[in-house]
């Protein structure tokens, strides 16, 4: 097996691991990340989707009123949808930070610049949607002033998800990070634009079911608002916007997988992605009932279409997981067989490091010393240096044996018993070396 990974990657920067634990269990880890994810690129596809929205019905009411007012009546719902999903995408980059610190640390760093710019884009991305929803009024006669400033919105809320998407599509490419110098560069791997078209009509098929059901809501006061527009024809429009959207998905779905490198798919990942666009199918087909349908039933299967394409967007949010798992699979064996080494490595170092610091301090000790360490070993827990405990001090064997140091040896090796009133001290004969012996012998006669 060995053999095999690094040929495969035999090119490929290998970094070894932080040898930390995961805080979790890794799979209540990948749960939290899917599930995560899957509710914070829902309001991400809303803010988009409906500021996308927003710019085109305030274009077209330059010259109807009422798209004036659906403009007005979106923008409304952006700032709420953009704060949600700023919050709900804590989550899942803490998720995935802990499941694949190198290879999250690695986009990060290659793209650079670019992906600390999304603080400051996001930032200027909010105050111009805040600016636009509250000088509604203010700029009633500067109508192309007030479309400007959505507009150059849209672009950021556009431009900021190619950041992410380039940063966390370029995690799947190890062995490309050695040729990556920099956001540009990381934009030509394959599959990016891909990707990001497929996630523009997303937002857009999630933005028109939502449009759907907000127009449609029966406290919602609509006939107060709108003159010309019917609830009936703008349910239609999220409906069809919806249905379009998805099959421009379908068709961009396809390529997608084409252009994913082989070394993440699998039967697996396959499985996932037809039986989540089965859930689609039928959603599309009621989807396209209502739209030729009469008002009294467009609302019919509102709800069923709601979760059959709240199915798929599981099943696909899980295949997303599937193959970035299946396509690092290798690379992160690699990654952990050199975090052993390192640790082996490291370890062996210590000890290296500890038996020489051993040996300096030997060095430097006396003779004394050094047996009162032997003493503290293998004697103090029967004898003490002045006081009776299990058995005599230590004073009473200087006494003994003073100028002796022969005959305290021979004791040590072989006790005898001179008293009933102490136990049998057991033999040391086997246990100490010469050297020891010396310098057992040498502190013991230094008490007085």
């Amino acid at each position: 097996m060995l053999p095999s990974l690094y040929i495969f990657l035999q090119t490929t920067p290998v970094p070894k691991d932080i040898p930390l634990p995961l805080p979790l269990p890794e799979w209540l880890l990948i749960i939290l990340l899917v599930v995560s994810f899957l509710v914070h690129i829902l309001f991400v596809n809303l803010m988009v989707g409906g500021s996308i929205l927003t710019l085109i019905s305030q274009i077209k009411g330059l010259k109807n009123k009422d798209y004036d007012t659906l403009a007005h009546e979106i923008a409304n719902t952006i700032t709420v949808n953009k704060s949600m999903a700023v919050v709900m995408g804590i989550a899942p980059l803490l998720c995935i930070n802990v499941l694949y610190t190198i290879y999250f640390y690695s986009a990060n760093a290659l793209t650079g610049l670019m992906w600390l710019a999304i603080i400051p884009l996001v930032t200027i991305a909010f105050l111009l949607t805040y600016l636009h929803k509250f000088t509604w009024k203010a700029m009633e006669n500067h109508k192309a002033i007030h479309i400007s400033i959505l507009a150059i919105a849209v672009l950021l809320f556009l431009f900021i998800p190619l950041i992410f998407l380039t940063n966390i599509n370029l995690m799947l490419f190890p062995e490309k990070w050695g040729s990556i110098k920099g956001f540009i560069s990381a934009l030509t791997l394959p599959n990016v634009f891909p990707r990001y078209l497929h996630f523009i009509f997303a937002s857009l098929s999630i933005t028109g079911l939502f449009l759907h059901w907000y127009m449609g809501r029966k406290n919602y006061p609509f006939e107060n608002l709108f003159t010309q527009l019917t609830r009936f024809e703008l349910k239609k429009k999220g409906y069809s916007l919806t249905l379009v959207a998805s099959l421009i998905q379908f068709l961009i779905g396809p390529i997608v997988l084409l252009t994913l490198p082989s070394k993440g798919i699998g039967w697996n990942l396959v499985f996932i992605i037809i039986i989540g666009a089965s859930f689609a199918i039928p959603a599309m087909w009621m989807m396209w009932k209502g739209i030729n349908g009469n008002e009294k039933t467009i609302d019919k299967d509102f709800y069923k279409v709601v979760i059959l394409m709240s199915i798929t967007v599981v099943f696909m949010g899980s295949g997303r997981q599937i193959y970035r798992a299946n396509s690092l699979e290798k690379h992160r064996e690699l990654v952990r067989l050199k975090t052993e080494e390192f640790k082996k490595i490291k370890k062996e170092a210590l000890t290296k490091e500890k038996e020489e610091k051993t040996k300096e301090v030997n060095m430097s000790m006396t003779l004394e010393q050094k047996g009162e360490k032997v003493f503290n070993q293998y004697c103090s827990a029967c004898h003490k240096p002045k006081d009776k405990l299990v058995g005599p001090p230590i004073t009473e064997m200087a006494s003994i044996y003073k100028d002796n140091k022969s005959g305290l040896q021979n004791w040590i090796k072989k006790p005898g018993k001179k008293r009933p009133d102490y136990p049998q001290m057991p033999s040391f004969e086997t246990q100490l070396k010469q050297d020891q012996l010396d310098q057992l012998s040498a502190y013991i006669l230094t008490i007085k």
